[in-house]
This record gives structure tokens, C-alpha cells and sequence, in this order.
């Protein structure tokens, strides 16, 4: 139930997060590279609707207050660290802001060590 309130209520307004329906299937959040290549599958089933957020924010994807939000220039690759053209690449990371606590915890340094193309 967690699981489906964030489908349908959160996705819609995360950047560059995508569903895949498939039938049958157990969800789980398949991280992917700029060449489409799978880096990591993490299931769903047994998180918490906060726990699925609190990791994507970990994971650097830029979060919407509203589905038809523009998403600001420099979250256009998040949750990618750079541009896979950019030449001077930057390594920016999307700040809290004033409403979301400042959460830097050893999940996000382990989502970070194991997914250092994020």
C-alpha cells in the first residue's frame, strides 16, 4: 500500500524517475547510467513510503512541488552528478531546502560509495 501511494502520488514529481509497469513483478527502483547501463536494483516492497523518498533524495533525483513544475537548469541531469557532454563537468549536488531536514547519514554515503556516477 506504501508502495502504491508513492507511485501514484510521488513519481509524478520526481525528475527524471520513470515507471515501468510490469506485471507480475515485484517493484523495485532500477538505477541506470547515462548509456543506459544498470547500475544497482533496489526492491520496494519492503520500504516505507518515506524511506522510498528519503533514498531518492539521497540519490540526488530532484523532487517537484507540482508535476507541471519546470525543473531548474542545473537539476536537468539529476540525479547525475554531470552531463555526460559537459567538458568541465561540476559535480554540483541539489541543497535542502529550508522545509527538508539536513539529512547526511550513512545511507547516504553508501548510496554515494556504491553509485559514484550519481
Amino acid at each position: 500500500l506504501q508502495v502504491k501511494a508513492f507511485v501514484t502520488q510521488d513519481i509524478p514529481l520526481y525528475h527524471n524517475l520513470v515507471m515501468k509497469h510490469i506485471p507480475g513483478a515485484d517493484p523495485e527502483l532500477v538505477l541506470i547510467n547515462h548509456y543506459y547501463e544498470e547500475l544497482d536494483r533496489i526492491p520496494l516492497s519492503d520500504m516505507t513510503r518515506a524511506e522510498i523518498n528519503d533514498m531518492l533524495r539521497a540519490l540526488g533525483f530532484y523532487k517537484k512541488a507540482e508535476p507541471e513544475d519546470m525543473v531548474p537548469e542545473e537539476f536537468r541531469f539529476a540525479p547525475a552528478k554531470d552531463s555526460p557532454w559537459n567538458t568541465n563537468p561540476k559535480h554540483t549536488r541539489r541543497q535542502p531546502s529550508e522545509e527538508e531536514p539536513q539529512q547526511q547519514d550513512a545511507t547516504e554515503h553508501q548510496l554515494e560509495a556504491q553509485h559514484p556516477d550519481l
